[in-house]
C-alpha cells in the first residue's frame, strides 16, 4: 500500500510563512520536479497527466489526499503556481473545494452519529484541505494581482498588440465564481461542531486561522471587495469564526491593521461590524475596535491612516449609531487630534448620533407608555453634542468648519427641527460668510438657505402661509401685543418681582398658619336660612364660579398670546439675521470662486421664494454675472445657472396655469424686472434676455402679450408698465429683430405718437427698440450678417417720425434722452443719415434763432414747410401754432430761448459724434468689401443702380460737410474699387480733421465758434442748462478735430476746474478720456487735471474720474507719471464703490509687467507726504500695495530704496512710515533691520 503523508499543520504553516518554496515535496512526480528549473516546461498536457489521477482519486474518496504522492503533487504545483497555466490553478481550486465540501458532509454525519473513532482522521483531512485551500487562494490572488499590474500599462499597436491581446484573452481567468464557492465551503466547515474535533483551543484556533487568513487575503484586493457576492461571503466566514470559534481578538487586530494600510477597506470593515452586531448579535468587537481607535496616535507625516479611520468612523456611525454612542466619551478625544480628517470624522459622527437620538426621541414620545427617563437622557446627550458642534464653528481648520455646516444641513432635514438651536446656528453661519476660506463661505451660504427653507415658524397661525416677510411678521407682532394688552391685568395689579429677589420653588411653601384664638367662620344651617338668604347665597356661588371661569379663560388666552409673541419675536430675530447675511452674500456674488457664486445665486432664489425683502437686491446684483467669461466650464456654468435661476424665478409659471395665463404671468414678471433699475442693470438684463431668446426660452405668446401691454389704449395704464413692455421687447429684438419689424406700426402709433409725446421716457425706449431693426454695421463679421442690415430711405415713415422726435419742442429734461436715441436710430437705420440730420439741424436752427424775432407759438413756422416735420399736438407742454392764448403768455421768454438753444447745441454735439462714427464705419465697410473682392479675384463690375448719381448729387447739395458716402451705399463704394486702403483712410482722416468743423459748406462749421463763445462768456449766457449743454457740445466737437481740440483745450480745462455743476465736471472728465484716446499728444501733458478730479467734493465726479483713469491706464492710453498715489488714496475712500473700484484697478494693474513695483516708490512718496491722510489709513493702503510685490528681487530693491530715506526723515511720522513699509517687504537685509531697530534719531544743529 502507498505511503501516507505525515502532516503536521504547525510545521507546514511555519515553513509556508517563511518561504513556500522551502516546503519539501519528496514524493512528487519526477517529471514535474524536473520542470522546476525550466518554468516553460509546465505544459497543460504534462500537468494534466499528473493531476488527473489525483483528481480521480480524490473525487472517489477525499481520503486519497493523504497519499504522499498525491499530496506532494499538489504542493509542487502550488509552489510553482506563478508558472503553471491559470486553467491548471483553477482545476486545483475546484478539486480542493469540492473535496472539502464532501469531507464536511462526512464529518457532519459522523458527528451526528457520534462516531468517535473517526474524529482523528477527520481532523487530519480537514487540516490538509484547509492548508492546501489557503495556499491555493493566496496563489490565485497573487496571480490575479500580477496579471493586473502587467496588463494595465501595456499599450501596443499593430500585430504585436493583437498578439498580446490574444494571449491575454487566453490567460484572462476570473476566479470570482470559484472563490464564492470556496467561501461557501469554508462557512460550511466552520458551522461544524469543531470543539469535538479539535480538543484544545490552540488546535481549533490554528485550523480557523487557515480560513480567516484566506479571507483577509481576498479582502486585500480592492477588485474583490467591490464584488458584493464575494464581500458578503467573506463577512459570513469571519462572522461565524468570531461568533462560534473565538476569533474576536484576531479579527480586532486585523481590522486595526487593515484600517491603517488598506484605504479601500474603511467602509467594508464598518459594514462587516454592522452585520456582526445586527445579524450575529456580537456588538463587543465593534466596541473594542472603537476603543482601540480612540487611543491611537498618528505621526504628522501619516496622512493615509487618519483618512482611512475617518471614513470608517463616519460609516460605522451611520450603520450602528447605538454602539458608537457607548464609546463616544473615548472617541471625543479625537477632537483634540492634530489631524483635521479625524476631527471632521468626529463632527460627522456627532451629526449621525444626533439624527439617531432625534428619531429615538420621536419614537419614545409617540409611545404612550414611554417613561420620562430615556427621553430626558436623549435631550441631555443631544444638548452636549450640539454644544460641541457649535464649538467646531471656530475650528482652526477650514475643512472642519465646512464639515460642521454640512452636518447641520443634513440635520435640517430631520423631522425634528430643533428650533431652540437654529437661531444660534444662523448667527454662526452668518458670521462664517466672512471666513477666509471659500469652502467655508460656500457651506455657510448653503446652510443659511437650508435654514430658511426648513424654518420652524409655521406653528400656531403661520403668517402668510409660512413666508418670512419682515413687514408681515412685524405687523402680526403688533397685533399680538395689542391682544396681550387687552387681556393682561392692569400694571398696578400685576405682580412685580423686584431685582435681586430670588425665585422660590412652590413645593417648599406651606399654607399660612391660622391664628389659634381666631373665631371660626360661622356657617349657617341651610334649614335655618330664609328664602332670600338662600337666593343670595346661590347668586354669590354662581358669581364666584363665573368669575373663576373667566379668570381661567383669561389666563389661558394670555398664555397663548405670550407663546405666540415669543414665536413672533424669534421669527423676527431669524429674519433679521438672514437679511443681514444677504448683504454679505450679495458681495460674494463677485467672488472669483465660481462654486461660491452659484451657491449664492441659489441662496437668493430660496429666500425670494420665502419673500424676504433682502432677496431683490441680490437678484438684481446677479444680473451682472451674465458677463462672466464663458471660455471655461466654470464661466459657462455660471451663465447657465444664472439663466436657470431667472427662469425659475420669473419665467416658470405655476403648473396649473393654461398657456394664456402662463404667458400673462411671464410677461408681467418680465416687465417688473425693469422697475427701478439702473442703466447698468438694464444693460445686463438686455444681455440675459437676448441670450434666453437665442436659446428659445421665450415663448412667442409672451411676446404677443408684451405688445398688447405696449399698445393698450382703451384706458390709462401705468407709465412704467408700458415703458417696461417696450424695454423688454427691445431687449428680445437683439436676438430676433423681426419682433420689432412686425410691429413697427405700433411703435410709430404709440411710442412716437400721442402717447410718446406725453411720456418722453416711452418715446426714448421706443427709439432704442427701433434701432434694433438693424444691427450696427461695425459688429458684422460675415457676409451673411451684412445681408441682414436694414437701411431705409429718408422719406420712410420711421425716419420721418424719428426726425420729428429730435425736433420736438419740450422744456422737459427727458427731451435730451429722446433726441439722443432718435439721432442714434437715424444713423443706424438711414441710408443717408448725414442728409437727414443736416435737415434736422437746419430746421432746429431756424426755429431757435427765430425765437429772437418771432413770438414763441410761431417759432417753428419754418418747419411747417418741410414735409418731414410733423405738427406738434396742442396738448404739448411747449406751445406751438394753434395753441390757446393763455399758453402764449409764457412769462420766462428768455429762459425758453436759452432752453431751445441748449437743445440745439445738444443736437449739434450728438450729430458730430455720430458723424465721426459714421465715417469710421465707411472705412470698415470699404476695407471689408475690398477684402472680399480680392478673395474672389473676379473682374470688377459696377453694381451701381441708376439712382446712384442723383443720390450723390443730392447729398452734396444738401450738405457740404459730408464728402464721403455712407457705408451702405454699395454704388459709391464699389465705384471706388481702384482706391487703395491707405488713400481711403487718409481721405477719411482729412474729412474728419478739416471738413466737418472747418469746411466752407459744413453746417457744423457754423457752430464751432458759437459754442466756444457761449462757454467763454458764461456771465452773458448764464442759464445753467445752456452752459451745461454748451460745455458738453464743446467737448464733443473737440473729439472731432485735433485743431479744434487744441484751440479750445484751455477753455475746457478752465470749465472743468471752475464749474459748480457736478454733472458738467463728470461729462468733461469722460470727454478728456475720449480725447486722450483720439489725440493723445494733446492730452498727455494735461493729465494732472484729470487726476485732480479724484479729490473732487462730489462722489459721482470722483467715481467717474476713477473709472476713466482705470480704462486709460489699463489700456495704455496715458503714461503714468507718479500720479498713481492719488488713485491709491481712493482705496480708503468713504464711498465703498470707489474703494472697491480702486482695489479692482490695482489688482488688474498688478497683472501688467511689474507695474505696481515700478510705481511703488512714487506712490509711497505721495502717500507719505499727504499730512491729511490718517496714519492707519496710510498703513492699510501700503499693506495692500505691498501685497503685489511677490518677487524677492523686487522686494530687496524696494527695501534698499526706502531704507535710504530713513536717515533723511524730517519727522518721526515719516520715519515710521518708511519703517512700516520696510516691515512689509521680505528683504532679509540685516543692515536694514539694524537701522530700523535703532529707531528714529533727532539731530539738531548747534545754534
Amino acid at each position: 500500500m502507498e505511503a501516507r503523508v505525515n502532516f503536521d499543520i504547525n510545521d507546514s504553516l511555519k515553513h509556508y510563512s517563511i518561504d513556500p518554496l522551502s516546503i519539501a515535496t519528496p514524493e512528487a512526480p519526477s517529471e514535474l520536479v524536473e520542470c522546476e528549473n525550466d518554468p516553460e516546461s509546465f505544459t497543460p498536457a504534462l500537468i494534466n497527466s499528473e493531476l488527473n489521477p489525483v483528481v480521480d482519486a480524490v473525487a472517489e474518496s477525499p481520503d486519497a489526499i493523504t497519499r504522499s504522492s498525491y499530496f506532494d503533487t499538489l504542493q509542487l504545483l502550488l509552489k510553482n503556481s506563478p508558472q503553471i497555466p491559470p486553467t491548471m490553478l483553477s482545476k486545483i481550486l475546484d478539486l480542493l473545494v469540492s473535496a472539502l465540501s464532501v469531507q464536511a458532509g462526512v464529518v457532519h454525519a459522523d458527528l451526528e452519529a457520534d462516531e468517535q473513532e473517526t474524529i482523528q482522521q477527520h481532523k487530519q483531512l480537514l487540516e490538509i484541505y484547509g492548508f492546501l485551500l489557503l495556499w491555493t487562494v493566496q496563489a490565485v490572488e497573487t496571480r490575479a494581482t500580477m496579471e493586473k499590474s502587467t496588463s494595465a500599462p501595456s499599450r501596443g499597436r499593430g500585430k504585436a498588440a493583437k498578439t498580446k491581446s490574444g494571449s491575454a484573452k487566453d490567460n484572462n481567468w476570473d476566479a470570482s465564481r470559484q472563490l464564492e464557492t470556496a467561501l461557501e465551503t469554508m462557512a460550511k466547515v466552520l458551522k461544524l461542531n469543531l470543539t469535538r474535533i479539535f480538543v484544545t483551543t490552540s488546535e481549533r484556533d490554528t485550523f480557523v486561522t487557515l480560513f480567516t487568513k484566506a479571507v483577509y487575503h481576498i479582502l486585500e484586493s480592492e477588485v474583490r471587495v467591490k464584488n458584493t457576492a464575494i464581500r458578503m461571503h467573506c463577512f459570513r466566514v469571519l462572522c461565524i469564526a468570531i461568533k462560534h470559534h473565538g476569533h474576536a481578538f484576531g479579527a480586532q487586530t486585523t481590522i486595526n491593521q487593515n484600517l491603517s494600510y488598506f484605504e479601500h477597506l474603511s467602509e467594508p470593515m464598518a459594514e462587516f461590524l454592522h452585520i456582526l452586531a445586527e445579524s450575529y448579535n456580537y456588538p463587543q468587537l465593534t466596541e473594542e475596535v472603537l476603543s482601540d481607535l480612540s487611543s491611537k496616535e498618528f505621526s504628522s507625516n501619516d496622512l493615509k491612516g487618519p483618512k482611512s479611520i475617518s471614513i470608517f468612523l463616519t460609516k460605522i456611525s451611520e450603520l450602528t449609531p447605538k454602539l458608537v454612542i457607548k464609546r463616544m466619551t473615548q472617541l471625543a478625544h479625537l477632537l483634540d487630534s492634530e489631524s483635521w480628517t479625524l476631527r471632521c470624522a468626529i463632527i460627522e459622527v456627532l451629526g449621525n448620533l444626533i439624527s439617531m437620538l432625534s428619531k429615538e426621541h420621536d419614537a419614545a414620545d409617540s409611545r404612550e407608555a414611554a417613561e420620562d427617563g430615556p427621553t430626558e437622557n436623549y435631550e441631555h446627550l443631544m444638548t452636549a453634542f450640539f454644544d460641541v458642534l457649535e464649538e467646531r464653528f471656530l475650528d482652526a481648520n477650514p475643512y472642519c468648519r465646512t464639515r460642521v455646516m454640512q452636518v447641520w444641513v443634513k440635520l435640517c432635514d430631520l423631522e425634528r427641527k430643533f428650533p431652540e438651536r437654529r437661531q444660534a446656528v444662523a448667527e454662526l453661519a452668518a458670521r462664517s460668510l466672512e471666513d477666509k476660506s471659500s469652502n467655508v463661505r460656500r457651506a455657510s451660504i448653503k446652510l443659511l438657505g437650508k435654514l430658511v427653507s426648513t424654518h420652524t415658524f409655521i406653528q400656531w397661525k403661520p403668517v402668510d402661509g409660512g413666508l418670512l416677510s419682515s413687514k408681515a411678521w412685524e405687523k402680526r407682532l403688533e397685533e399680538c401685543e395689542a391682544e396681550i394688552n387687552k387681556v393682561a391685568p392692569p400694571k398696578e395689579l400685576q405682580e412685580v418681582q423686584r431685582s435681586g429677589e430670588a425665585t422660590v420653588d412652590e413645593d417648599l411653601l406651606q399654607d399660612a398658619t391660622q391664628v389659634e384664638n381666631q373665631p371660626p367662620t360661622e356657617v349657617q344651617d341651610p334649614e335655618t336660612m330664609t328664602d332670600e338668604q338662600k337666593v343670595a347665597l346661590m347668586r354669590e356661588i354662581q358669581e364666584k364660579a363665573a368669575r373663576a371661569e373667566a379668570e381661567a379663560a383669561t389666563a389661558e388666552n394670555l398664555a397663548k398670546f405670550k407663546a405666540l409673541r415669543k414665536l413672533l419675536v424669534d421669527a423676527l430675530k431669524f429674519i433679521y439675521v438672514i437679511d443681514e447675511a444677504a448683504e454679505t452674500v450679495t458681495h460674494l456674488l463677485s467672488s472669483k470662486n465660481k462654486g461660491e457664486v452659484i451657491e449664492a445665486m441659489d441662496f437668493f432664489a430660496v429666500i425670494d421664494a420665502y419673500k424676504l425683502q433682502s432677496a431683490r437686491g441680490g437678484i438684481r446684483r446677479m444680473l451682472r454675472l451674465i458677463w462672466t467669461k464663458g471660455n471655461s466650464d466654470e464661466g459657462k456654468g455660471v451663465q447657465a445657472h444664472l439663466i436657470e435661476c431667472y427662469k425659475s424665478l420669473f419665467f416658470d409659471a405655476p403648473p396649473h396655469y393654461n398657456p394664456n395665463d402662463a404667458a400673462n404671468y411671464i410677461a408681467k414678471n418680465m416687465i417688473s424686472l425693469t422697475f427701478g433699475t439702473t442703466p447698468a442693470e438694464l444693460t445686463s438684463l438686455e444681455q440675459l434676455l437676448s441670450t434666453m431668446m437665442k436659446q428659445g426660452l421665450v415663448n412667442h405668446l409672451v411676446v404677443e402679450k408684451l405688445w398688447q401691454v405696449y399698445g393698450f389704449q382703451k384706458r390709462e395704464i401705468s407709465k412704467s408698465q408700458r415703458r417696461g413692455a417696450i424695454i423688454i421687447l427691445g431687449m428680445l429684438s437683439l436676438a430676433d429683430p423681426n419682433i420689432i419689424v412686425k410691429e413697427m406700426e405700433a411703435c410709430l402709433r404709440i411710442g412716437l405718437g400721442e402717447l410718446g409725446r406725453r411720456d418722453l421716457g416711452l418715446a426714448r425706449y421706443t427709439c432704442i427698440a427701433l434701432r434694433r431693426i438693424s444691427p450696427p454695421p461695425g459688429k458684422q463679421t460675415s457676409a451673411d450678417a451684412v445681408k441682414q442690415v436694414v437701411k431705409l430711405p429718408n422719406d420712410h415713415a420711421v425716419l420721418v417720425r424719428l426726425a420729428y422726435m429730435a425736433e420736438m419742442v419740450s422744456d422737459s429734461n427727458e427731451w435730451f434722452g429722446v433726441a439722443e436715441q432718435a439721432i442714434s436710430a437715424i444713423y443706424v437705420l438711414s441710408k443717408h443719415p448725414d442728409v437727414l440730420c443736416s435737415e434736422i439741424l437746419r430746421r432746429k436752427t431756424k426755429y431757435v434763432f427765430g425765437l429772437q424775432t418771432q413770438p414763441r407759438p410761431t417759432s417753428s413756422g419754418s418747419g411747417a414747410e418741410d414735409a418731414s416735420q410733423l405738427p406738434t399736438p396742442i396738448d404739448e407742454d411747449t406751445p406751438m401754432e394753434g395753441a390757446s392764448p393763455p399758453q402764449e403768455q409764457a412769462p420766462a421768454k428768455q429762459q425758453n430761448s436759452a432752453l431751445a438753444l441748449s437743445q440745439l447745441l445738444f443736437v449739434v454735439g450728438h450729430v458730430a459724434i455720430k458723424q465721426i462714427v459714421h465715417l469710421e464705419l465707411c472705412e470698415l465697410e470699404f476695407k471689408r468689401r475690398k477684402a472680399e473682392k480680392e478673395k474672389k479675384a473676379a473682374p470688377r463690375e459696377s453694381i451701381a443702380p441708376e439712382s446712384a448719381s442723383p443720390v450723390k448729387r443730392g447729398k452734396k447739395k444738401s450738405t457740404g460737410k459730408e464728402k464721403t458716402p455712407a457705408p451702405e451705399e454699395a454704388d459709391e463704394l464699389d465705384l471706388m474699387a481702384g482706391t487703395t486702403e491707405d488713400d481711403f483712410t487718409e481721405a477719411i482722416a482729412h474729412i474728419r480733421e478739416r471738413e466737418l468743423l472747418y469746411g466752407p459748406q459744413s453746417l457744423l462749421a457754423n457752430f464751432g465758434p458759437l459754442v466756444s463763445d457761449i462757454c467763454a462768456n458764461n456771465t452773458s449766457y448764464n442759464h445753467p442748462r445752456l452752459q451745461a449743454q454748451a460745455a458738453l457740445c464743446l467737448a464733443k466737437l473737440m473729439c472731432v478735430s485735433s485743431e479744434y481740440c487744441e484751440g479750445n483745450l484751455s477753455l475746457l480745462l478752465t470749465i472743468l476746474e471752475r464749474s459748480k455743476d457736478a454733472v458738467v465736471r463728470s461729462n468733461l472728465v469722460v470727454a478728456l478720456g475720449d480725447m486722450a484716446v483720439c489725440f493723445n499728444h494733446l492730452i498727455d501733458e494735461n493729465t494732472d487735471f484729470l487726476y485732480r478730479r479724484l479729490n473732487d467734493g462730489d462722489p459721482s465726479v470722483k467715481r467717474t474720474c476713477l473709472m476713466t483713469l482705470t480704462f486709460l491706464i489699463l489700456a495704455g492710453q496715458v503714461k503714468v507719471k507718479g500720479q498713481l498715489g492719488e488713485m491709491a488714496k481712493c482705496l480708503e475712500d468713504s464711498d465703498r464703490k470707489i474703494a472697491d473700484m480702486a482695489r479692482m484697478f490695482f489688482s488688474e494693474l498688478a497683472t501688467k509687467d511689474n507695474a505696481v513695483y515700478n510705481q511703488f516708490v512714487d506712490m509711497f512718496s505721495v502717500l507719505s507726504a499727504d499730512t491729511g491722510l490718517d496714519e492707519d489709513a496710510f498703513k492699510r493702503i501700503v499693506k495692500f500695495l505691498a501685497g503685489f510685490i511677490e518677487k524677492d528681487k523686487h522686494a530687496k530693491q524696494l527695501a534698499a530704496k526706502l531704507a535710504a530715506r530713513l536717515p533723511r526723515a524730517d519727522s518721526e511720522r515719516q520715519w515710521n512710515d518708511v519703517a512700516f513699509a520696510l516691515g512689509l517687504l521680505q528683504h532679509k537685509d540685516e543692515e536694514i533691520q539694524k537701522m530700523v531697530s535703532e529707531g528714529f534719531k533727532v539731530v539738531q544743529a548747534a545754534a
